[in-house]
């Protein structure tokens, strides 16, 4: 499986931002996609996913401020990031894997990172 990630930049707080992340090759071997994120010093968190029923889990640091979706017909997951806050500031990593339980997964192949820079 191959995932190719696209959309961060930089941003002002209080700002938007939708990442998409759309998946090739044998994806028939995936059912939830996600994405984490890892800020300078931090440790890598998953920040939010969703499974092929469209079950989605959301970190509670961005509950109600990013939404995760996909579109199956195009093998793409988006993240709508709104309100944006330095805080967010992170590489953010598209990821793709098989379900453990809902939508807790094991991520098995990884697409490239997106800088999302969110200025004060």
């Amino acid at each position: 499986v191959q995932l190719q990630a696209s959309g961060g930049g930089l941003v002002q707080a209080g700002g938007s931002l939708r990442l998409a992340c759309t998946a090739s090759g044998s994806i028939f071997s995936v059912n939830v996609m996600g994405w984490y994120r890892q800020a300078p010093g931090k440790q890598r968190e998953l920040v939010a996913a969703i499974t092929n029923g469209r079950s989605t889990n959301h970190a509670d640091s961005v509950k109600g401020r990013f939404t995760i979706s996909r579109d199956n017909a195009k093998n793409t997951v988006y993240l709508q990031m709104n309100s944006l806050k330095p805080e967010d500031t992170a590489l953010y990593s598209c990821t793709a894997g098989t379900s453990i339980r809902g939508t807790l997964f094991a991520p098995n192949y990884w697409g490239q990172g997106t800088q999302v820079t969110v200025s004060s």
